[in-house]
């Protein structure tokens, strides 16, 4: 089969992942040639950022299923990678007045509220984290999509066109998730915005509305701020919030090139170092606007870029406006790392729908990735990593696996490979430290449970691969570290020190 027929069978992830091998393998210009073939993007600027689910290794299984979360900004438009092909937006709220508007909207519905076509500069902002969240990428024909591309949202807004956003507005979205959050199945609420100061740190109602919501079974997320300076306000301050610093990935796969991003930081109402975790702050794809002077730019930017007359300014017009393609731009700040983890957070609920609050912060802590170099006061357990989380929160479901915080799990004498699947009926372990011959056989433990047992390697670092039903190769879900297989995909790495 040619490549460009075998690219018509696999998945838009798994096309991702042959795109950015033949980038390796064969250089610029063979992947510009390959991208025209699969996708209508533009050959050149497609990876000026890369997609959020392989920089973060989520796991293509888990897509925010049957989750909704609600979003918090000051403003919102119906944007098609909410609601194409189906509408993902189950109610638009505008807790800018008192009582609350609210409007509900059904699947088969084209959702639209009052003034939701404005075109104001406030519905920039919500449109982004919404869908950074749970996009699907719908006009990149599923490339820039959110981890959570099949969650549900609710759009709660703070402010108005005729006046500024306030902390009582703030107060009123969050009493509203937690009157109204059960019955439209809300499980996460992201706030990428900040109060005003307040006069008392404790007790102010701004964290005091979060603690209800984390008593109800609801987790928050909250950005710390882009400052870089010791400095907090409410929610990021609150100490039942997850806060998101910032992180600089340097737009590559490489977690040894992990720089932290210029977030706030400094203490919560408890005296406990916030924030808890930092993700991808800069290079971030995200929706430009429509119907925008922006947008309408470019349209035409992109449709003209190969005039030679135009070329050398048209190009540094997409510099100067960090344009991807007509219909994304790349963006930085701390209010798109926020919906990263909520968007992580939907993933994890669909693979294990009885986590707390509490066993969402205990699974992201262990599963993030340190930053070395870096103090943890600033960082705090580390980056987000998405798939890792995921696979945590899975075995929370299964005790036979629920030993083990990491996997594979190395002792002084056996590695235990463990994988969770209801679907296969065969799972074995092929890898380098037989050059990939006779493999390590898994067997059932319970229902969905994989585990089997290789007698510990020499020291040194080691590839492997799941085998499943003896037809289709999969990399440990389980298991961050991974490099590419020569093929297209991913191998996961063992390391025996």
């Amino acid at each position: 089969m040619s490549q460009q027929g075998a690219f018509q069978h696999v998945t838009p992830a798994r096309t991702q992942e042959e795109l950015l091998q033949t980038l390796l393998a064969q250089g610029d210009a063979a992947l510009h040639e390959q991208i025209q073939a699969v996708w209508p993007l533009d050959a050149e600027a497609a990876f000026g950022a890369l997609p959020t689910p392989l920089r973060l290794h989520a796991d293509p299984r888990f897509t925010g299923q049957g989750v909704t979360i609600a979003l918090i900004d000051v403003g919102f438009y119906p944007h098609p990678d909410l609601v194409q092909p189906v509408n993902r937006i189950r109610a638009w709220v505008n807790a800018a007045v008192q009582p609350p508007e609210v409007v509900h909207f059904g699947a088969d519905e084209v959702p639209q509220w009052p003034e939701w076509n404005d075109r104001h500069n406030r519905q920039w902002h919500g449109t982004m984290t919404s869908v950074a969240a749970a996009g699907n990428g719908y006009l990149s024909n599923g490339l820039y999509r959110g981890l959570a591309c099949n969650a549900e949202v609710v759009l709660i807004q703070v402010r108005s066109n005729a006046s500024a956003m306030t902390n009582e507005q703030i107060v009123s979205a969050l009493h509203w998730v937690l009157m109204h959050g059960a019955a439209l199945g809300i499980r996460i609420v992201n706030l990428s915005l900040g109060s005003f100061p307040v006069e008392s740190m404790a007790g102010n109602p701004i964290d005091e509305a979060v603690a209800a919501l984390f008593a109800n079974h609801i987790v928050v997320t909250a950005a710390a701020g882009n400052d870089g300076l010791r400095r907090l306000l409410p929610p990021a301050t609150a100490p039942h919030a997850l806060t998101v610093g910032g992180l600089d990935d340097q737009n590559t796969f490489d977690h040894d090139d992990n720089m932290l991003w210029h977030s706030n930081y400094g203490d919560g109402i408890d005296g406990a170092p916030k924030p808890e975790l930092v993700a991808p702050s800069i290079w971030l794809a995200a929706p430009i606007l429509p119907e925008t002077e922006l947008a309408q730019a470019a349209a035409w930017l992109f449709a003209h870029r190969h005039e030679a007359d135009k070329a050398d300014w048209i190009v540094q017009q997409l510099a100067e406006q960090k344009l991807i393609t007509a219909h994304y731009q790349h963006v930085d700040g701390t209010s798109f790392a926020a919906p990263l983890v909520a968007s992580a957070v939907a993933c994890m609920i669909e693979a294990n729908p009885a986590l707390t609050p509490a066993l969402v912060r205990e699974i992201l802590s262990a599963s993030a990735q340190p930053v070395p170099g870096v103090d943890r006061a600033r960082q705090g357990a580390g980056a987000l990593a998405a798939g890792a989380a995921v696979a945590l929160a899975l075995h929370l479901t299964h005790h036979q696996l629920a030993s083990f915080t990491t996997l594979p799990h190395v002792t002084a004498t056996w590695v235990t490979f463990g994988l969770h699947d209801h679907l296969v009926e065969q799972v074995a372990v092929y890898g380098s430290w037989n050059d990939w011959s006779a493999p390590v056989v898994l067997t059932p433990q319970e229902e969905g449970i994989w585990q089997g047992t290789l007698p510990r390697p020499a020291f040194g670092r080691y590839l492997y691969k799941f085998l499943l039903d003896g037809q289709r190769w999969l990399d440990d879900p389980a298991n961050p570290r991974k490099t590419w297989d020569g093929f297209g995909g991913f191998n996961s790495i063992l390391q025996c020190s």
